[in-house]
């Protein structure tokens, strides 16, 4: 029976190595760990440089006001020494990375002096802090002696950050961690494992043993995902089993039936085969001229481009088109533009009637025409003569614009290897041959 032929492949594909369920959730839990950290990380380093700036803009304001008071009273009393020693102070405080001093004196450019640690670049992220410096030598009378001017220093803040980033990092990365191995613990001990021995039950499945139940070494109290699959199991080697047993029985009764039905399928086969060929043919013809239709003509034009580029020889294409159609079914009606589209398919099949040669109707009062190893030159004289063969059935048309007569504007184009390598190539360059036909008067040919 098919469940006998099936059960090798089944037992086949359950020894092939797979990945474990658990290592993929694992590893998503982790990429969305690396993630999460990531952005954490991110977050938390932009937080702690804002909170190391505002800390080295606290440890500044305090230095400034440490030394104020000290450095206005050295200003005013112009006690030089005590002046540089103050400042040296300053600038040897560890948060510091330049100390600027603006001394004004009456009448006077104010006076810089100035203290930087060794190698100090100017600074673009450090707090900086400019305070004036006021002396008040008696009561009521204070004034501006000085301006002081504090810039953090850069390199420490960013030795900070490093120090602070790395123990985000490595507090995310441990956290991470023992995430996914908590997971991957979890999901061994409680999926894993069951997921395993309902591999192996279903692997050592035939219908022989579909009477041997699935039981999981599980508490019968635990009602989950994983019991809802035991059962559904279960139930369905129950059900396979009545299944396989209707099949036997109704193979028995197909076998009655079989000789029968083979002489029944042998006779509308031969039906079929004969209906498929009046089929093809119609598919391949257009029903309003008999000529082929776009179907049929894109087969053949593949097969004679392919065999014109492999033997080198000529391949010309012509686009014809009737003149003012639109203006002749609004003139005669559709039913007379129906029969002038049939007179002029007889025309182009009265012209190009050699073996090989192939005319095919596009669509509407458009035509195609596909000459296997004929040259551009041939072809002109070709289209020359249906224009000619044309005009002597002196079809009317009263509304035309270029001749009382059913006329064809024509646009020719011949393969070159050079430059086409496809069949697409060709058929453009004869529509925009066509195009010039029409926009040079009409009733003309073009290449």
């Amino acid at each position: 029976m098919n469940v006998n032929t099936s059960a090798p492949a089944t037992s086949a594909s359950a020894q092939r190595p797979s990945s474990s369920l658990g290592r993929r959730l694992v590893l998503a839990t982790l990429g969305f760990c690396l993630l999460f950290t990531a952005a954490t990380v991110g977050l938390r380093t932009w937080l702690a440089w804002e909170d190391g700036r505002s800390a080295m803009n606290a440890e500044l304001v305090l230095i400034d006001q440490v030394f104020q008071s000290n450095l206005a009273k050295a200003i005013w009393e112009m006690d030089s020494d005590a002046l540089e020693t103050q400042l040296d102070s300053v600038a040897m405080a560890e948060p510091v990375g330049r100390v600027e001093l603006r001394i004004f004196r009456a009448g006077r450019a104010p006076e810089v002096i100035q203290r930087q640690r060794p190698q100090q670049q100017p600074q673009h992220r450090a707090p900086v802090l400019q305070r004036r410096l006021t002396y008040e030598a008696y009561a009521g009378a204070r004034e501006t002696v000085g301006e002081l001017r504090l810039e953090g220093d850069e390199g420490l803040l960013w030795k900070r950050l490093v120090d602070d980033v790395t123990n985000i990092i490595i507090t995310q990365v441990i956290q991470s961690l023992l995430l996914a191995g908590l997971i991957m613990w979890m999901f061994n001990s409680t999926v894993t494992l069951h997921v395993r021995r309902i591999a192996q039950h279903l692997t050592r499945l035939s219908p022989e043993n579909l009477d041997q139940t699935l039981r999981l070494d599980r508490s019968v109290k635990r009602q989950d995902e994983l019991s809802l699959l035991e059962a559904g199991i279960n139930s369905v080697q129950l059900k396979l089993s009545a299944y396989l047993e209707r099949q036997h029985q109704d193979e028995l009764a197909l076998a009655a039936h079989r000789d029968r039905l083979a002489e029944l399928v042998e006779e509308r086969t031969a039906e079929l085969r004969t209906a498929n060929v009046l089929l093809e043919e119609l598919s391949r013809s257009d029903p309003l001229t008999g000529l082929a239709n776009r179907r049929h003509f894109d087969e053949i034009k593949e097969v004679e481009f392919r065999r014109a580029m492999r033997l080198a020889q000529p391949l010309t294409v012509l686009m014809c088109d009737v003149d003012f159609f639109k203006r002749y079914n609004d003139h005669y009606g559709h039913a007379q533009g129906d029969q002038c589209l049939q007179w002029v398919a007889d025309t182009l099949k009265y012209v190009f009637a050699r073996a090989g040669e192939l005319v095919a109707r596009l669509g509407g009062e458009e035509f195609v025409v596909l000459l296997p190893g004929v040259d551009a030159e041939s072809a002109y004289r070709s289209a020359v003569r249906l224009q000619q063969r044309l005009a002597e059935r002196a079809l009317p048309h009263a509304a035309s614009a270029v001749s009382p007569q059913v006329t064809l504007s024509i646009g020719l184009a011949g393969f070159d290897a050079d430059s086409m390598d496809q069949f697409e190539q060709l058929l453009r360059r004869a529509d925009e041959a066509l195009y010039r036909a029409k926009t040079q008067g009409r009733n003309r040919i073009s290449d």
